[in-house]
């Protein structure tokens, strides 16, 4: 039985890091598409790619579309957006929008619990 289910953490991937944006949404947009359950964990200062606008403002030189296009791509096949809470509360202000493909906060325990399951797989970027 092959596992279906991925979660994806985000912690050097930052607006300051534009090359390390790319990667993570292309490799859960291609998870999502082989049937598998994927959610993103923004943790750090990458939960300013879920403020509107910021991801939008960044082109991936790979490939040509914006980090906010892959996010879209991703978000189309069902891949879920969530964010640390304490990382929102420390980098998000509370007047600036989030991209309607936020799905919610989900703090540490959240993917610890993925961690631990084993139904689960985890990557970092």
């Amino acid at each position: 039985q092959m596992n279906k289910k991925i979660a994806i953490l985000l912690w050097a991937t930052t607006p300051e890091q534009p090359a390390s944006c790319t990667m993570p949404f292309v490799y859960a947009a291609v998870a999502a598409a082989m049937d598998c359950e994927v959610e993103v964990h923004f943790t750090g200062l990458s939960v300013r790619l879920l403020v509107d606008g910021v991801a939008a403002g960044i082109t991936s030189e790979q490939t040509g579309k914006t980090v906010y296009d892959l996010m879209q791509e991703a978000s189309e096949q069902g891949v879920r957006f969530l964010a640390c809470s304490m990382a929102l509360k420390d980098y998000v202000a509370a007047e600036e929008a989030k991209i309607p493909e936020y799905s919610g906060a989900a703090g540490a325990a959240s993917f610890i619990m993925r961690n631990l399951d084993p139904d689960w797989r985890v990557m970092f970027f």
